[in-house]
């Protein structure tokens, strides 16, 4: 990886929704976290993940649906973070080469290289960088970086679904527009610019308050309502002192640390809520008592099972008790769970010699 790029890894974050995840990346100067609107539509409140796997709650303080670009206020988010440096676009040329950085699909960070296919490039009345860097799902809000320079150069926005080497970014010089006049004008809650006059607003109103173009309230003001489900599995990490936010992975799916633990709870096959932790690596010896130990049932109502080597713990409902008389009951479980977890993965290594797995915290 080219040495100049590395400077601006630490400042690129994951951003985790109840609809998904995408990419963004933290301004010091600033002190937001700009992405990209479709990012984080329908959204008040994210998460973002710093590349310690850190988690941190965020305000959606503006966004511009018009532009596909979107601001972050973070909480207690590091000092660390080294701050970044921005190019404009009037100093790209066509063959530079860039780097695209971010989490596609949802995976691990990752850096695609390439070149500026075209430096402007008129897409749907916008200009845009277009680059042969692969920008798939989950690119979307990460920055496209100057080889050369380890400057910002653009915001990774689209990639058309049936071409090859075909991404888009949009230019810095409109991010920086924005964060310019946020930086004047910055607001405690959330806005949404006007697609017509671009003044911010900071209620559902029929009409711009400024231009008086008629608005599109329930697109631009939307906002998502979590499921039935959602709001079942939510109340459970009241009893285990975690914002939701911070655990939310996409629809009806959740994600936390309890302790050492990695703890997921999720929707299988639309019938099962299912709660599980992969607790640690099977020993290299002392097998035979571990699996009697395993076979014995030791944790009721939880379940351990291996699976590819791994030990996991297990818990799994029907969808249609969480309405019946044992829903509180499913709820304290699920929090014990993640208890548990903490509890028995230590417990594993300590009596058995097993090994801590690659997503466990005392690995780290």
């Amino acid at each position: 990886m080219n040495e100049i790029v590395k400077s601006v890894i630490s400042a690129v974050v994951k951003i985790n929704t109840a609809d998904g995840s995408g990419s963004g990346f933290y301004s010091k100067t600033y002190g937001l976290v700009v992405t990209n609107y479709h990012v984080v539509a329908g959204s008040r409140r994210v998460a973002i993940e710093t590349q310690d796997e850190s988690k941190y709650v965020a305000d959606v303080v503006l966004v511009n649906p018009m532009t596909d670009v979107a601001f972050l206020k973070p909480k207690d988010i590091p000092d660390t973070i080294p701050d970044v440096k921005f190019l404009s676009s009037v100093n790209l040329q066509d063959m530079d080469k860039v780097s695209v950085l971010g989490f596609p699909y949802g995976m691990p960070f990752t850096v695609t290289e390439g070149i500026i296919s075209r430096a402007k490039q008129q897409l749907n009345g916008r200009t845009y960088i277009q680059t042969d860097a692969a920008i798939n799902p989950g690119n979307s809000g990460g920055p496209l970086v100057s080889a050369s320079s380890g400057e910002i150069v653009g915001l990774a926005t689209s990639k058309f679904a049936e071409a090859d080497n075909m991404g888009f970014a949009l230019p810095i010089d409109e991010v920086l527009n924005e964060l310019e006049s946020y930086e004047k004008n910055p607001n405690s809650g959330f806005a949404v610019k006007c697609p017509s006059c671009d003044t911010a607003l900071y209620e559902k109103m029929e009409h711009c308050s400024n231009c008086g173009s008629k608005l599109n309230q329930e697109e631009l003001f939307a906002e998502l309502k979590p499921s039935p489900i959602a709001v079942f599995v939510e109340e459970v990490f009241k009893d285990l002192n975690i914002d939701p936010v911070i655990a939310r992975k996409g629809p009806d799916f959740w994600e936390f640390y309890q302790g050492s633990a990695l703890v997921r709870y999720f929707i299988f096959k639309t019938n099962y809520l299912f709660a599980t932790s992969p607790l640690v690596k099977l020993p290299k010896k002392n097998l035979k008592e571990l699996y009697e130990y395993i076979l014995s049932a030791p944790a009721k109502p939880y379940s351990l099972g291996i699976n590819e080597g791994l030990i996991y713990i297990s818990y799994r409902v029907h969808l249609s008790d969480i309405s019946s008389h044992i829903r509180e009951t499913i709820q304290k479980d699920l929090s014990h769970l993640a208890l548990k977890a903490d509890e028995m993965d230590n417990y594993l290594v300590d009596t058995y010699g097993c090994e801590w797995t690659e997503t466990s915290k005392n690995r780290r």
